[in-house]
């Protein structure tokens, strides 16, 4: 069994109002998340922005975010 899943998110960057980004799935090859691009591309809303897709390959067992953060009020 392999240690890297394929996140598959959506992201749409807007000028004057929040970006959306929407986590689609997790996948365990990049031919399956490529395969819920497939299904999803002529949806509404993911049709308007087709190069909105992003797969990004993820390691398991290992810690990402290390550096701490920082409230900002």
């Amino acid at each position: 069994m392999s240690n890297v899943v394929h996140v598959l998110s959506f992201v749409r960057a807007r000028e004057e109002q929040s970006d959306i980004e929407l986590l689609i799935g997790v996948y365990s090859s990049k031919d399956e998340a490529n395969d819920a691009i497939n299904r999803l591309r002529d949806k509404p809303g993911f049709a308007d922005f087709p190069k909105g897709f992003e797969i990004a390959p993820y390691e398991l067992d290992r810690d990402h975010w290390v550096d701490g953060f920082k409230f900002v009020v």
